[in-house]
């Protein structure tokens, strides 16, 4: 966890053949920055054609609670991966107090928003490089 002020870089990788925890810098698939002053320190992650998701592809003003943006930019996340949206679900309901569950769960499908905008992009960009190669 971070102190005063300082930042937190976590690395999630999964499939059928993981030989480190870590992503090399350069790799990763996707990027989630949930502080936008964090984009550039951490663009380098990214691999060429990658998925950058910044907290702008939320908009905060369609969230019930403005705390559960990390979970909304989850939700924008989740539509890339291929895990279903009740896994997702029941991961939230485990990790938060009832009391907070509800606003977060609202603030999940929120992903539609900004990230069905991201996905279309992504495709364009995809076929796009494909007719160059």
């Amino acid at each position: 966890m971070s102190q005063r002020g300082g930042s937190v870089s976590s690395d999630v990788r999964f499939g059928d053949a993981v030989l480190s925890p870590m992503v090399p810098p350069g790799e990763a698939d996707f990027l989630l920055v949930l502080e936008p002053t964090q984009v550039e320190p951490n663009r380098h992650c990214l691999k060429p054609g990658g998925v950058l998701i910044t907290p702008d592809a939320v908009n905060p003003e369609k969230l019930a609670n403005k705390k559960s943006l990390n979970v909304a930019l989850l939700g924008a996340l989740s539509v890339h991966l291929p895990l279903p949206e009740a896994s997702w679900i029941e991961a939230l309901r485990e990790a938060f107090p009832p009391e907070f569950f509800e606003h977060n769960r609202q603030a999940f499908p929120e992903r539609a928003g900004g990230a069905g905008r991201i996905r279309k992009r992504l495709i364009a960009r995809s076929k796009t490089e494909e007719l160059k190669t």
